[in-house]
């Protein structure tokens, strides 16, 4: 063989030869075929996890397990049109405080994740604590739902589909109203899942019996 030949035989492989080589053996032991596999099927399962995970605690059942939610709210939402109602159809604990698009339903997961810590302390694990913050936490949420225009409500209601000749006279003018001027659901609709805090010192329209509570 002469001097060219060998040089040519231990040139490094280039092109397609080359990255199909690598394919078949990037190492001594496992091709990178075999490595690939692996990890595809490893994401499929990791990923497979971690998204039932995240439904998992978007259940009711997960959401009521504390005592801080299952003595508290729960008994308050059991009372309401949203729990139970003549078409069978509910709103649970998720479906107004967990968006549907992935990325903000995971940035909403982050925030709570600051309730285990809370948790741990004990800021809400009594009666009495628990109606010292309803305010605070109440406003919390409002204050999200005026930033995102009642978000999850829209999931289910929409101006555009209702039927305003199959409401009351009062709602009839209000949904008429709002719908002009822009207004967003929660505006009107607040403590209508739960209790309303006692709120006669910020708006008395506002206190427990008022009008909107009604909503």
């Amino acid at each position: 063989m002469s001097k060219d030949q060998r040089d040519k035989d231990t040139t490094p492989k280039r092109g397609p030869r080359r990255w199909w080589a690598a394919l078949r053996r990037p190492s001594a032991r496992y091709s990178l075929g075999g490595l690939l596999a692996v990890g595809l099927v490893a994401g499929i399962v990791l990923w497979g996890g971690f998204h039932t995970v995240v439904e998992a605690t978007n259940t009711e059942a997960f959401c009521v397990s504390c005592h801080e939610m299952g003595d508290n709210v729960y008994p308050e939402y059991k009372q309401t049109g949203h729990y139970a109602n003549r078409t069978g159809v509910r709103a649970t604990c998720s479906d107004c405080h967990v968006p549907d698009a992935w990325g903000p339903k995971m940035v909403r997961k982050i925030v709570a994740s600051r309730e285990l810590w809370h948790k741990a302390l004990g800021s809400i694990d009594t009666p009495e604590k628990f109606e010292a913050k309803r305010l605070e936490l109440a406003q919390r949420v409002w204050d999200t739902m005026e930033r995102t225009d009642s978000r999850e409500c829209r999931n289910c209601h929409d101006f555009e589909y209702m039927d305003y000749m199959d409401q009351t006279d009062r709602a009839l003018r209000r949904h008429q109203q709002a719908e002009e001027q822009g207004e967003t659901c929660i505006s009107c609709h607040k403590g209508i899942a739960h209790k309303l805090p006692d709120m006669s010192e910020v708006d008395p329209s506002l206190a427990p019996g008022g009008l909107e509570g009604e909503g």
